[in-house]
């Protein structure tokens, strides 16, 4: 039985390649797992729309191809097993999932099945070197992006991005599964996923790629800016795997040019963040570097709430949390900026900020979402300095400098000349007027004073 989770997709899939090498039939299972489900703060969720539409093309292809997959809604850790005595198999495969709770998970499964003389087989399959593949000469595991980027790329060969094959004769038709669920019978409503342009399963994915490849030579000249379509759009494929890391880390080698290479640099990133969290599973709750659990913030929820909803008085800031609320996504250096900017110039707890990312990402990922806070935050590893603190108005000027990103989220600056749009309390009250935009009234004057909310931070860090 092969056991489908963040790899809907049936090419390239390490896992289901090993099971249909070595058993006939093979059964095709997914879960719509009551102990994850239960655990989403809302019951209007993109990614469970987008997990649900993934599954039901996945079945498609699969019965296309002579197979079937069953489909079940409960707790994996008594469905799976269950199922797998009822078909009376013999192994259940699946691929590795590197979150705590998950390998905790597997490991319950893997007690169960053993009682009963079943074996489970995990596989590498998300990642191109996984744990503790790369190691230092210590035989630690890298704590410092670069050393571990030159590690990868020197321990990497093209036979780590050959797609897996996969003999399809040995697929079974589901059988013992439940009907079709509906969003609704899982206990979700639907959400505006598909009117904003997500294309879920692995056609998504193709329709992403083949957009992306023409741009990838202009990525590294283009990927910091928000306003233009400069990267991939591909994380949310990558959390749900509709679509293989082998594949892209191929493109990106065989493409070679300069943003191929910068896009690669992301690729690896992913991958050393996966290794924090395998080898230092502590992340989820702590900082990595400890000394930093001793830090102190003032966690004013009036602060919080604005910069929740896109409140604070910085456009650039605002902007990029109201295209979160929105869309489930937010551009990369957005997620810098923001993060920053709760952390250092409002002074509130990164793991507040972290959890509200997980509620609303689209492609939450619990490894890159708690790297990229604790990089912000400065207490991870290899983290930004604390004594570098983003300025939100010199970042919305260079990296949105006309304010086209920022006029398509704060409409209510929509009439605001360039030169102010980034601080738009600098207008008189007559220009405030003309441009129908009342600071204080219309949009928030600033929550903070920047110059003042940095000093405050660098003397918390100090401490």
């Amino acid at each position: 039985m092969f056991w489908f989770r963040r790899d809907l997709r049936d090419e390239d899939n390490a896992g289901l390649s090993r099971a249909l090498a070595a058993h006939a039939p093979v059964y095709c299972v997914f879960v719509f797992d009551t102990a994850i489900l239960a655990g989403l703060p809302g019951r209007a969720d993109r990614r469970v729309e987008f997990i649900w539409h993934s599954v039901q093309s996945l079945r498609s292809s699969l019965e296309d191809r002579g197979g079937g997959l069953i489909v079940l809604h409960g707790d994996a850790r008594q469905c799976i097993p269950e199922l797998a005595f009822r078909l009376g198999v013999r192994a259940v495969h699946t691929n590795r999932d590197y979150e705590p709770e998950a390998v905790a998970r597997d490991e319950a499964v893997a007690t169960t099945l053993a009682a009963r003389g079943i074996s489970f087989h995990a596989h590498k399959d998300q990642v191109i070197f996984e744990c503790r593949e790369l190691l230092t000469q210590g035989g630690k595991p890298y704590v410092v992006f670069t050393p571990y980027r030159n590690a990868w790329l020197r321990a990497f060969t093209e036979g780590l991005s050959v797609p897996w094959p996969l003999r399809f004769e040995s697929l079974a038709r589901a059988e013992g599964g439940q009907p079709w669920p509906t969003l609704e019978s899982l206990g979700f409503q639907p959400t505006n996923l598909l009117e904003l342009g997500i294309c879920p399963g692995m056609e998504g994915a193709r329709r992403l790629l083949a957009d992306f490849l023409p741009r990838l030579g202009q990525y590294q000249r283009l990927r910091d800016y928000p306003g233009k379509r400069g990267v991939s759009y591909l994380s949310v494929h990558l959390r749900f795997g509709t679509v293989s890391i082998r594949e892209l880390v191929r493109l990106a080698m065989a493409d070679g040019s300069p943003g191929a290479q910068a896009w690669l640099n992301e690729l690896i990133w992913r991958e050393f963040y996966f290794s924090i969290l395998a080898n230092f599973p502590r992340v989820t709750t702590r900082a990595f570097r400890a000394e930093y659990d001793r830090l102190v913030f003032d966690n004013d929820p009036d602060h919080f709430r604005a910069w929740q909803e896109g409140c604070t008085g910085y456009p650039i800031v605002d902007a990029g949390m109201r295209q979160l609320q929105a869309t489930g996504y937010m551009h990369n250096r957005l997620r810098m900026i923001t993060a920053s900017f709760l952390v250092k110039d409002l002074g509130v707890d990164w793991r507040w900020g972290e959890r509200h990312f997980a509620e609303h990402l689209n492609d939450y990922d619990l490894a890159a979402n708690n790297g990229g806070w604790q990089w912000s935050a400065s207490t991870g590893c290899d983290a930004q300095p604390w004594f570098r603190i983003f300025n939100p108005v010199a970042q919305g000027e260079r990296f949105d400098p006309d304010g086209q990103f920022v006029r398509r989220y704060v409409p209510e600056l929509a009439r605001v000349p360039v030169p102010f749009i980034h601080e738009p309390w600098k207008l008189s009250p007559l220009e405030q007027q003309a441009a129908g935009c009342i600071i204080g009234r219309d949009y928030p004057a600033p929550v903070v004073d920047h110059a003042v909310a940095r000093e405050k931070t660098l003397k918390r860090y100090q401490r």
